[in-house]
Order: C-alpha cells, then sequence, then structure tokens
C-alpha cells in the first residue's frame, strides 16, 4: 500500500485537481475545507494571475490570430488550378505501366518472364511461344494494376526497357476489371507515351 505523502506527490505530479483528489480519499466536506486551506499547490503567483487578466481585457490571443491569419494571407500560394495546372514530374516517377517497340514497331518485350519473376505483389502473368524466326515473344501480358505497389522493380529487371512506368497518373477507373491490363492495352500505353518515356529514361541514364 502506498502512504499517503507517496499518493500526493503522484497527484501533484499528474495535476488532479484538488477536489477530486481528496474526494476520492474519502474525506470528509470538513476536512476538505481544512486540507484545501492548508495545500500548498493551491497557490497561485501574482504574475500568473495578472498575465492572464491581461491576456483576457487586451485581448492578446484575438491579436496574435489576427497577425497570423493577415501573414499568412500575403504570402506566395502554393496551390495549383489542377487539372488546368499540373506540378512538374520527376524523369524517376513510376506511374501507369506501358510496353515499348522499337522504332521499327517490333515489340522490345523479349519474354525472359524476370519481370514476372521479381514481381514482390506477383501482379504480372506471361505467357510465351517461340516464333517462326527462333526468337521469343509473348502471347500473353497481365498486369493487374489493383495489385501493383509501383516498386519500379518490373521496369529495373528488363533488359531491354520493353516494360516501364511512364509519366501518367490519371488512370483512375470505376471498376476492377478496367485495372487489369492485357498485352495490347499495355501496347497502346507504350505508343501514347513512348516520347516521354524515351526523354526520362535518357534523362535517368547516368543513375541506371
Amino acid at each position: 500500500m502506498l502512504s499517503r505523502l507517496s499518493l500526493n506527490k503522484i497527484n501533484n505530479k499528474i495535476k488532479i485537481p484538488i477536489s477530486l483528489r481528496y474526494l476520492s480519499d474519502g474525506f470528509s466536506r470538513s476536512n476538505l475545507k481544512r486540507t484545501i486551506d492548508n495545500d500548498s499547490s493551491t497557490t497561485t503567483s501574482w504574475n500568473s494571475i495578472l498575465d492572464r487578466t491581461a491576456d483576457i481585457f487586451f485581448m492578446t490571443e484575438i491579436f496574435r490570430a489576427t497577425w497570423l491569419t493577415l501573414e499568412t494571407a500575403f504570402k506566395p500560394k502554393v496551390t495549383i488550378n489542377y487539372p488546368f495546372e499540373k506540378g512538374p514530374l520527376s524523369p524517376r516517377f513510376r506511374g501507369e505501366h506501358l510496353l515499348r517497340r522499337y522504332p521499327s514497331g517490333e515489340e522490345r518485350c523479349i519474354a525472359c518472364k524476370l519481370c514476372e519473376a521479381i514481381c514482390p505483389a506477383q501482379a504480372i502473368t506471361i505467357e510465351a511461344e517461340e516464333r517462326e524466326d527462333g526468337s521469343r515473344r509473348t502471347t500473353r501480358y497481365d498486369i493487374d494494376m489493383t495489385k501493383c505497389i509501383y516498386c519500379g522493380f518490373c521496369q529495373e529487371a528488363c533488359p531491354v526497357d520493353a516494360i516501364v512506368e511512364g509519366p501518367n497518373f490519371e488512370f483512375s477507373a470505376e471498376t476492377h476489371e478496367e485495372l487489369l491490363y492485357d498485352k495490347e492495352k499495355l501496347l497502346a500505353n507504350g505508343d501514347k507515351w513512348e516520347y516521354a518515356v524515351a526523354k526520362n529514361l535518357q534523362a535517368n541514364h547516368l543513375y541506371r
């Protein structure tokens, strides 16, 4: 059992109101009054009383809040009028996936399946077959965009820069099916964003 002196020390540290502190100990009203009169923790310094009185009568809190509001109002605006204005994107930005082609129009992907193997979310599914000329190409390349965590591992693992996370971030959809990308969708994205992707890869080639 803790002594009453120890309990008083604990109560003083956690700032329990004096009335609740002693009523909880079972004090009578008369004992409570005498204890309050003798308790030094209830005394308030004149400095704190004068400071509080000045804050109330001179409304210093209102003036400080008004000054802060005016100071903020005249600062340069940090917001932009999206979607009519857009902020800059880093060349390393990882957005919507796409499959690239060579300038000849031939798809780059060689069906090595390194992207499928390295994907931590297992969002990529690839099926491939060998062509008549002996080259391997994909017959199926699916990405479940709802599982993708945009880590960029697929892009880094690809030896021919076929799968890339492009600069597009505005591809929200209303249904889950719309975010299940197949090979045709990915190649169409690549045709649309090839110029921007090539520019970003060129800007980032020193760091790869």
